[in-house]
């Protein structure tokens, strides 16, 4: 429909039942008003590449039509320059965002992430750069970073490096993802770099901690006796908890999140469906964990799916620090869940178990072995390697070391 849009001609302008009518103003081409159900905004509009580019003004009542009609004039002037105003307003919002809007956009897209990084991340951004959320990406530059890197590393320098290296994560996105009005990135060159190019990431060497086999039968006595060291309500699952960890070398989440769909006590194998390296991970079950799930099975009064049910944002059981501190008080033995892991697996390479089901019972990647890539990882054939490592833990959770004179 056309006319000529004056205030009372828009004023009596009908709103539609549903959809939405365009009025076009015979005296600017190009500029009209689009009527909804209960909304009447001013447009301007024309063509680029023999494409319809169409601008939004705004509302009527807020603008005047004169005054639309002025701003109408300004944007076709862009318009037949070849400037698309929106990509230019696309980028000056592009070039505005936030760390606070990267991060959660970037959490958005990245949705098969771990459970762990996510909380990993989200750590990260809220305890390192809580004064940097409102800041747009594009003002943080190379010397924020490198201030920021040394003073979180006074604290803990492997700290330090793996927020940085969540940062770099986030400009690598911001960097594909927002672009300026001529479709080039707005993050040209990642900060990060700067601490590559001096030489600045902390060397930090990696743990190497494990539970000596001397320290076995202390730690195997207190982790037993926890239901009668601790009165906490999960006294029993924390106990069957680290069973799991040392008798199997899964990692922390790993055994936290364990599921009873995952179990198949028939076929006497478990499954880890989304690991760290995202590839299914089977393991077989010796008779002892066989038995220690049988009954943990039995003893599920709550109906839960997870096998170590618990309070925890994800439905299941909370990092049980305050029952393992009571283990190390009992047993002198200091561990975290992860040397439990590195426990396991050096237990392995010590019975001389072959480099290739080692890594498999570790479901560690094989990228860059030609070999393995032939080699099928079929549970049963780790049934005899974790059985030689069961029968090990076991001996040693039943044999007092000898005292020394």
């Amino acid at each position: 429909m056309a006319d000529k849009l004056t205030k009372t001609f828009v004023d009596k302008i009908p709103y539609p039942d549903k959809g939405q009518v365009y009025y076009r103003d015979t005296e600017l081409k190009g500029f009209g008003v689009r009527v909804g159900s209960g909304s009447k905004v001013y447009i301007a509009e024309a063509k680029i590449d023999r494409k319809t580019i169409r601008v939004t003004i705004g509302k009527h009542g807020l603008f005047a039509p004169e005054q639309a009609r002025n701003e109408a004039k300004s944007i076709l002037a862009m318009i037949s320059r070849g400037i698309n105003p929106n990509d230019a307003d696309k980028a000056r919002k592009a070039k505005c965002v936030t760390l606070a809007e990267v991060h959660a956009t970037y959490l958005k897209a990245r949705s098969t992430l771990a459970v762990r990084t996510v909380y990993d991340y989200n750590r990260f951004n809220k305890t390192y750069f809580e004064e940097w959320q409102n800041k747009p990406l594009t003002e943080i530059n190379k010397d924020m970073i490198e201030r920021k890197h040394r003073q979180i590393g006074e604290r803990s320098e492997a700290q330090a490096n793996l927020a940085m290296r969540y940062m770099r994560a986030i400009f690598n996105f911001a960097a594909g993802q927002y672009e300026d009005a001529s479709g080039n990135p707005i993050i040209a060159d990642n900060p990060i770099k700067r601490l590559s190019q001096t030489r600045s990431w902390y060397r930090v060497d990696r743990k190497q901690t494990v539970i000596k086999p001397y320290d076995l039968y202390a730690w195997f006595d207190a982790v037993n006796r926890l239901p009668t060291l601790s009165q906490g309500a999960n006294r029993h699952s924390v106990k069957d908890y680290l069973l799991l960890l040392i008798f199997t070398g899964l990692r922390r989440e790993e055994g936290l999140g364990l599921q009873w769909r995952d179990v198949d006590f028939r076929g006497k194998t478990f499954t880890i469906p989304d690991p760290k390296n995202r590839q299914a991970h089977t393991l077989p079950m010796t008779g002892f964990i066989l038995d220690l799930l049988k009954k943990r099975h039995a003893d599920n009064f709550e109906g839960s799916s997870f096998v170590f049910p618990g309070n925890g944002r994800n439905g299941y059981m909370d990092d049980p620090n305050k029952q393992m501190k009571l283990v190390v008080e009992e047993s002198g033995v200091t561990f975290t869940p992860h040397d439990l892991r590195r426990t396991f697996i050096t237990i392995a390479d010590s019975l001389d178990i072959s480099a290739y089901a080692l890594k498999r019972l570790a479901n560690h990647k094989m990228t860059n072995d030609v070999t393995a890539g032939y080699i099928i990882g079929d549970a049963e054939r780790l049934r005899e390697p974790m059985q030689r490592i069961t029968d090990y833990l076991i001996n040693a959770m039943k044999t007092e070391p000898e005292q020394k004179e």
